[in-house]
């Protein structure tokens, strides 16, 4: 198991959640992004991209948006296992993050500031500010992560959707296309077929 997980498995009882252990390998090679609707104590979208071998996480308590500068915090979690992209169903309310999980959209990405650095992004995410390309089933285009600086240990960002020929504020897809695209369901059918 990844010393990059201990956090991750440390609030986790693989006894009673569905969730992945961390013990399969993804691919470390494939740069993927999902975008995970959670149901837990509050609705939020669990942003994630892989980077050195696991997916950094960021919580949205409102999820991304396609107009261009609109900010949306961004609230860093722990890291999770790269086959967590593929996770969708219910987490036993009395394990850490209980609630329902969706696949809201997923893809890849490249970074914007590349210089044919393999490293890039991990670069990027130690200075605090990511700039990369989604290609994604429901978002595309250029984003930001940017750290926010603040007085206590709280990691918060602000996550930013670039002005590019993606971006469009008459878009909403939190609210026009709320389901799965892993399974066509929503979170309501996911809960259910769950019991």
């Amino acid at each position: 198991m990844s010393k990059k997980l201990s956090e991750y498995t440390k609030k986790r009882d693989f006894r009673k959640t569905g969730e992945p252990s961390g013990k399969a390998a993804g691919d470390q090679n494939r740069p993927l992004f999902v975008i995970q609707k959670h149901d837990a104590s509050t609705l939020h979208y669990d942003f994630r991209l892989s980077i050195g071998g696991v997916l950094k996480s960021w919580a949205v308590p409102k999820g991304p948006s396609t107009a261009a500068g609109e900010k949306r915090l961004a609230i860093r979690t722990e890291d999770h296992p790269l086959d967590y992209a593929d996770f969708e169903g219910v987490i036993p309310q009395d394990q850490y993050g209980g609630g329902v999980v969706m696949v809201w959209d997923r893809g890849t990405f490249s970074p914007l500031e590349d210089d044919g650095d393999k490293d890039a992004m991990a670069r990027q995410l130690k200075d605090g500010k990511l700039t990369f390309c989604l290609k994604g089933e429901k978002l595309q285009g250029g984003y930001s992560l940017v750290r926010m600086n603040t007085e206590d240990n709280n990691e918060n960002w602000l996550l930013i959707k670039m002005d590019d020929d993606k971006a469009d504020a008459r878009r909403n897809p939190v609210s026009t296309e709320p389901d799965s695209v892993l399974t066509g369901r929503s979170l309501k059918d996911i809960a259910s077929d769950d019991e």
